[in-house]
């Protein structure tokens, strides 16, 4: 008898807690499907802002909504945002990340929250929550059953790896450790906090991402008050803040802390295009536009979204203000770096290494299908050259 007949196919799949440029460009193009980039961004915000509605609801800690918005990115670089809507995905984040972060809620409670949040027509006028067995129950049982669904997908999609670090206790230590001030640091700290609605989570460890928000906390503090516009001189040591000439610049904390000033650039520059877009397009309120045809159904949408809480900086700057900064800080890292050639053969050679990653990463999570398995898989809790603990068949 045929040996593949008595024994289903196996597989193997590697928790990655970290992605290259790269490899993000491509899984996300691949998953966008005929989304433009643009409705793509304005997915993820009103994802992140759903969130962060439902964290300020019923009082999850920042852990627990920054995991939250760093698990749905992680989603959907391997599930098609067609496929999904980002109510449901955002729901199980939270409810993931309320595990990982030992503040758990059962699934009824969040969806309560959710639905004062998305319906709130059918809230208490007196006490703003809702209650669920005035619901329909088929209504609600369907939620729940989509909302267990979602968050098993999920699970795979970080192969099982309850460990969660976070940047926000870096941000004190290396704060105190660089001398910054309350203020700065608490500037940093909201930074960070920001950052979880970008990428770069998934990019670099937390105290790179700590580094960077204090780094960006020095660049906005060093806009020269005498200027018309404001405008940042880098070059200018009176003016600009001591944590810029520190982080700014290639020196012995590289080795200590384990970082590099390109990758705090690099977050930097992530979260200023979030401030752009944040002084373009402000956050939805609870108020929005009455909905068009083309709106999904009222069982998918919601006739307001959540008001964040907001993380982000009460910032005086224009948009322009902070392309000029972009731009100082493109021009100083060109020089420093001997211009975009040489960046460019750098970033070749790096992209160049890492494309037989890049291969087994696409052929891990080729064909998945969303409730079926034809297979038993074995999540690995280590990255591939590493390998790791192996956790429980699936």
């Amino acid at each position: 008898m045929d040996s593949s007949a008595q024994h289903p196919a196996s597989s193997s799949r590697h928790h990655r807690p970290y992605f290259t440029d790269l490899q993000i460009s491509m899984l996300s193009e691949k998953q966008r499907g005929k989304i433009s980039a643009s409705q793509e961004d304005k997915m993820k915000q009103l994802a992140c802002s759903f969130i962060e509605g439902m964290g300020e609801k019923i009082g999850f800690p920042r852990r627990t909504v920054g995991t939250a918005q760093n698990l749905y990115h992680r989603f959907h670089l391997f599930f098609p945002r067609k496929d999904f809507n980002y109510f449901d995905v955002g729901l199980s984040a939270i409810y993931v990340s309320s595990k990982m972060h030992d503040t758990l809620k059962k699934p009824r409670e969040l969806l309560a929250a959710s639905y004062s949040i998305r319906l709130p027509e059918a809230a208490s006028r007196s006490t703003g929550e809702v209650d669920l067995d005035r619901m329909d129950p088929a209504t609600v049982e369907q939620d729940r059953q989509r909302l267990l669904a979602v968050e098993r997908l999920m699970l795979e999609t970080v192969c099982f790896n309850f460990n969660s670090r976070m940047c926000f206790p870096y941000v004190i230590k290396l704060g105190k450790y660089f001398g910054a001030s309350k203020e700065t640091t608490k500037m940093a700290w909201r930074l960070a906090a920001d950052s979880h609605r970008t990428l770069v989570p998934l990019q670099y460890p937390p105290h790179v991402i700590a580094l960077g928000g204090l780094y960006l906390a020095g660049l906005l503090s060093s806009f020269d008050p005498n200027s018309t516009p404001p405008r940042v001189d880098l070059q200018n040591t009176s003016t600009v803040h001591p944590l810029v000439t520190q982080l700014g610049n290639s020196g012995d904390w590289e080795t200590k802390l384990q970082a590099k000033s390109a990758d705090l650039e690099e977050i930097a520059h992530a979260v200023i295009d979030l401030l752009i877009q944040f002084c373009q397009h402000p956050i939805p309120s609870t108020h929005t536009s009455p909905r068009t045809p083309s709106s999904p159904s009222q069982s998918q949408t919601p006739t307001s979204l959540p008001r964040a809480q907001s993380t982000t900086l009460p910032l005086p700057y224009k948009p322009d203000v902070l392309m000029h900064l972009k731009i100082a800080l493109r021009a100083r890292r060109e020089d420093a770096q001997g211009g975009d050639e040489e960046r460019r053969r750098k970033r070749q050679k790096t992209d160049k290494n890492s494309s037989s990653s890049n291969g087994t990463l696409m052929q891990e999570f080729a064909g998945r299908v969303l409730g079926k398995e034809d297979e038993t898989v074995r999540f690995l809790f280590g990255p591939p050259r590493l390998g790791g603990d192996v956790a429980s068949p699936q």
